[in-house]
């Protein structure tokens, strides 16, 4: 947990453990959290009431934010306001949250040559100079991002895993730290197991007494930031389009569909599996990559006789 500075770091403490114990918490409300005491720290140093002059300061939606971005940074304060609210602790009014806007974001389609590209790029990383940070990050960065590519988990999932999550006997990923309260396991790929169980060889020997899986070169979890800083170094080495880290998450799921294709698939539990693996509250937010894979919906028509809708009730779209 992060270190909080204002008046309210007894109450938000209380808050955080509440949430944890209730299975409602992540690492987006964290970080939301410690900026909204950062804060109030620095412009109600005095404060020893939370006001509603502090909570409408830093909730209001900025002109720069979208309603979806707005919805993601105030959402933690609401329920904190809601907590303490339901304690008699606070007297102030929640703030408005926007309506969530439908996203139109399409991720960027990755072809055969960029990948070899990019994990070219992963794989020449220089060797010097010769430091433990250095050694780290040539070790991390080519396993790292082959596990998002091959299992489709989320990169905070990857960046938590700690090393008893990670079964290399029978090749099996627990995964702790979601974007919601559900743990779950994913099965990896054969090839997938084989590279993990020498990575670790490796890497003990660099880090033999690391809590997690991917280490930083001092021990902690790699950053979101690092992720980003050596994905787009990386990509961008060779290749030209925008794209993410995230985006390999896409590309596993869109890759999944576009296999059943021809094969006569069994619909459903194809559909149950891929959203169970990839951590989707629901069928439902599964329905998303459907709109990625070219002609989807008019071979499931042909398939089953039935359209997509009919299948799968629409949903609005939960970046997964």
């Amino acid at each position: 947990m992060r270190r909080f500075q204002s008046f309210l770091t007894p109450l938000m403490e209380a808050f955080i453990a509440f949430q944890k114990a209730s299975g409602r918490w992540n690492e987006t409300y964290d970080h939301n959290m410690f900026l909204f005491d950062c804060h109030c720290a620095r412009l109600f140093p005095e404060a020893g009431t939370l006001t509603q002059e502090m909570v409408d300061s830093w909730c209001t939606q900025r002109a720069t934010e979208t309603n979806n971005s707005c919805r993601t940074r105030v959402f933690v304060i609401s329920n904190f306001v809601r907590y303490l609210r339901d304690r008699e602790i606070a007297d102030v009014v929640g703030p408005n949250i926007p309506k969530m806007e439908p996203c139109t974001y399409v991720p960027h389609a990755f072809t055969d040559f960029e990948l070899e590209n990019f994990f070219r790029a992963c794989d020449s990383l220089p060797p010097t100079p010769n430091t433990p940070a250095v050694l780290t990050r040539r070790i991390v960065v080519p396993v790292f991002f082959r596990l998002l590519y091959s299992s489709g988990i989320r990169t905070n999932e990857a960046r938590m895993l700690r090393v008893d999550d990670v079964n290399l006997v029978h090749g099996v990923l627990n995964i702790r730290h979601s974007k919601g309260p559900s743990q779950r396991y994913v099965v990896l790929h054969d090839t997938m197991l084989d590279l993990l169980a020498r990575y670790n060889t490796v890497i003990h020997a660099l880090h033999p007494r690391r809590e997690y899986f991917f280490p930083a070169s001092k021990g902690s979890s790699l950053t979101n930031g690092w992720v980003v800083y050596n994905f787009r170094k990386l990509w961008y080495k060779h290749n030209t389009p925008h794209a993410t880290a995230y985006e390999l998450r896409h590309n596993y799921a869109v890759e999944n569909i576009n296999q059943w294709i021809g094969e006569g698939f069994e619909f459903f539990s194809k559909l149950v599996y891929l959203s169970k693996s990839m951590g989707h509250a629901s069928l439902e937010s599964t329905k998303y990559y459907f709109n990625l894979v070219p002609a989807m919906a008019d071979i499931l028509l042909e398939l089953t006789g039935r359209d997509f809708d009919n299948i799968v009730p629409g949903v609005d779209y939960e970046k997964g």
